[in-house]
């Protein structure tokens, strides 16, 4: 073997498959079930993902990733398409936990205002939960400088999952 990754003919800093580690599905609600698989369907057909860090990834692409939380903090386990681990990315929950508990104020509050039929009341929470989502687009796009290269759409999908994978802890 030359080191070399296989051709799949997928680009290389790409992620072909996202799972949550720890995943109990039958744990979330219906909205927080369907933003999951919303945001793994859409990461799996469109993304950018370039770990920086370490020199073996940065040419091991297209890649898997494992995304779990463990003692507080969000893990990237990063691996080949044939789930040979490469590299694990762990970031503090910190900064984002401010973010993750207006995330699940506006889910909360979406599931009342469908539940009272209050449509004006769902698009403003719509609007809300956009503004968040880029924030805590913007703010992953940060704390993986330097470690992993990603695109706008891509770090608000990863926003997505971590707030999924917290409202399990």
């Amino acid at each position: 073997m030359s080191g070399e990754p296989a051709d799949t003919g997928v680009p290389a800093t790409r992620l072909l498959r996202v799972a949550l580690d720890g995943e109990a599905l039958t744990r979330l609600s219906p909205i927080l079930e369907a933003d999951r698989a919303q945001a793994v369907a859409d990461l799996e057909a469109e993304n950018h993902f370039a770990p920086q860090s370490h020199p073996i990834a940065r040419d091991a692409g297209p890649f898997v990733l494992h995304l779990s939380i463990h003692d507080g903090r969000l893990a990237f386990d990063i691996r080949r398409a044939d789930d040979t681990p490469l590299v694990a990315i762990v970031l503090a929950l910190g900064p984002f936990r401010s973010l993750i508990k207006d995330y699940q104020m506006l889910v909360d509050s979406h599931v009342k205002a469908v539940e009272e039929g209050r449509e004006a009341r769902i698009q403003a929470i719509d609007m809300g939960r956009r503004g968040l989502h880029n924030e805590g687009a913007q703010l992953m796009i940060t704390r993986l400088d330097g470690k992993v290269q990603i695109d706008f759409p891509t770090a608000r999908r990863l926003f997505t999952l971590l707030c999924v994978l917290h409202k399990r802890i």
